[in-house]
């Protein structure tokens, strides 16, 4: 309903006035979009089914582009329900054709930067494992000590 009622005032902004609400506008909608409840993500994807509201995407996709990019890739390889899926593909698929070299731009930098993270994850999960592995050999060393010191305190024969 919320998204609705965005839509219908979306219909009749001035383009001056949507380029003062653009950013927040669509940092929001890119939270829908991502929303694991298909209706929402859904009824969010349908803003770019509005002519109008596709001619003030496309007046301003240098700022929307990279504020919508990254949930709608990670959103095209994780999201359960295949309709969304379908209908970020198509939504990729047009932000490729508005302006082809942001689109590449935004891919690239997505992707360089999944791979930090990644490696960050991978050195994380490294630590980790060490500092599980000195836990274990503390609680050796510490158990061997335990009986090296029963063993010298008993009784002697």
């Amino acid at each position: 309903m919320f998204l609705g009622e965005i839509e219908e005032i979306l219909d009749v902004i001035e383009p001056t006035q949507f380029v003062k609400i653009q950013e927040s506008l669509f940092r929001q909608t890119s939270r829908c979009v991502s929303s694991p409840h298909f209706q929402v993500a859904e009824r969010a994807l349908y803003f770019w089914n509005n002519e109008y509201i596709m001619s003030l995407i496309e007046e301003n996709n240098q700022v929307i582009m990279p504020i919508m990019f990254p949930a709608l890739y990670r959103i095209s390889k994780e999201h359960w329900n295949q309709t969304i899926v379908s209908l970020v593909y198509n939504v990729l698929k047009t932000f490729m054709e508005m302006n082809t070299d942001l689109f590449n731009n935004l891919t690239t930098s997505y992707k360089a930067e999944r791979q930090k993270e990644k490696k960050k994850e991978k050195e994380r999960d490294e630590l980790w494992k060490r500092l599980g592995e000195l836990e274990i050999n503390h609680k050796d060393q510490r158990n061997f000590n335990h009986s090296s010191e029963t063993n010298s305190h008993g009784p002697s024969s």
